[in-house]
């Protein structure tokens, strides 16, 4: 088609889309989307059979204009966060299993050798934890309520400060992932180390379930988050180490998103934690079998949730491929 007919078949569209985006008309977003990709339609063609005409320069303001109005005017859709958390996230972080699972070994390991380290060196508790630390617990012990110091702070401070502090340790071990995976480890390790030798300390009193039974009501998902944050940062710098197909600038970018959104799927569960630790875990009068049910709900909670539900995603979209 020539060029004046091709100008002349298609102006009154591109006037009318024109005076949409000038004089900024009221239209849904949905018809704004569909002219827009009308409207680059004809760019392609234009590019095709009339490059360095005034026609694909035109065509190419136009199409500028109308993709800044576009991204301004259309709204996201109302269930979006919900189906960020229910299918979007899930349905991803299927890939990222093997970073978990290390993750969580990587966890493991650096607490077993917390516990290892206080078990061994009777000085190694105090520098992990603090003098002041140690010696408020023992006071509390030798009072007859050694898990006092979560009754001290008022509630809403304790769940307003855990969470935040809780959060800041997420963004940590993802954020340090761009050192190559090896700032998460050393999130990792120093938090493992501190629960590991946390626990041999009150082991060691004799008090081991009695601090199982208060600590983990909020620590299981607490601890759980902090492996997902850990594997976070692993995507970001597996990444960088493993660009695969992608040039590593590219996988690079991509990881940073992969583990943004892992982040994102970890906040209300710190949420959760700070809301248990500052609520909850205080009534250490509360019957085992309460505790134990909150602690193995969390468990599932999060096992489900990070585990068997990307699984579930994952193979339902096998099925429909």
């Amino acid at each position: 088609m020539r060029e004046a007919a091709f100008v002349k078949q298609n102006k009154d569209k591109w006037v009318t889309f024109e005076n949409v985006i000038d004089n900024n008309a009221k239209i849904s977003p949905d018809e704004l989307s569909s002219l827009y990709i009308e409207i680059t339609d004809h760019l392609s063609y234009a590019q095709t059979f009339y490059p360095k005409s005034k026609t694909l320069f035109y065509l190419n303001s136009l199409s500028a204009k109308a993709h800044q109005k576009i991204y301004k005017t259309k709204k996201e859709s109302k269930g979006r966060i919900f189906s960020f958390f229910l299918k979007e996230f899930p349905s991803q972080f299927y890939q990222h299993q093997r970073q978990l699972l290390i993750s969580f070994l990587v966890f493991a390991l650096f607490c077993i050798i917390g516990a290892y380290s206080a078990a061994n060196e009777q000085a190694f508790v105090r520098s992990i934890l603090g003098d002041a630390y140690v010696n408020m617990t023992l006071d509390n012990i030798d009072k007859g309520d050694p898990m006092r110091v979560y009754k001290e702070m008022q509630k809403m401070n304790m769940f307003l400060g855990i969470t935040i502090n809780n959060i800041r340790v997420g963004l940590m071990a993802y954020v340090l992932g761009i050192f190559l995976g090896l700032g998460t480890l050393y999130v990792l390790m120093q938090n493992a180390i501190m629960l590991g030798s946390f626990q041999f300390f009150f082991y060691d009193k004799g008090l081991l379930w009695e601090s199982v039974r208060t600590i983990w009501i909020h620590g299981t998902i607490e601890i759980s988050v902090i492996i997902v944050a850990g594997c976070a940062g692993l995507v970001v710098g597996k990444s960088i180490l493993f660009p695969g197909t992608y040039t590593r600038l590219q996988s690079f970018i991509n990881g940073i998103k992969d583990g943004l959104k892992i982040i994102i799927s970890t906040i209300p569960f710190f949420i959760i934690a700070g809301f248990l630790e500052g609520f909850i875990t205080r009534q250490t009068q509360m019957p085992d079998w309460l505790a134990i049910f909150i602690i193995a709900t969390s468990l599932f909670l999060i096992v489900y949730y990070y585990i068997i539900y990307p699984i579930q995603l994952h193979k339902k979209e096998i099925k429909h491929v």
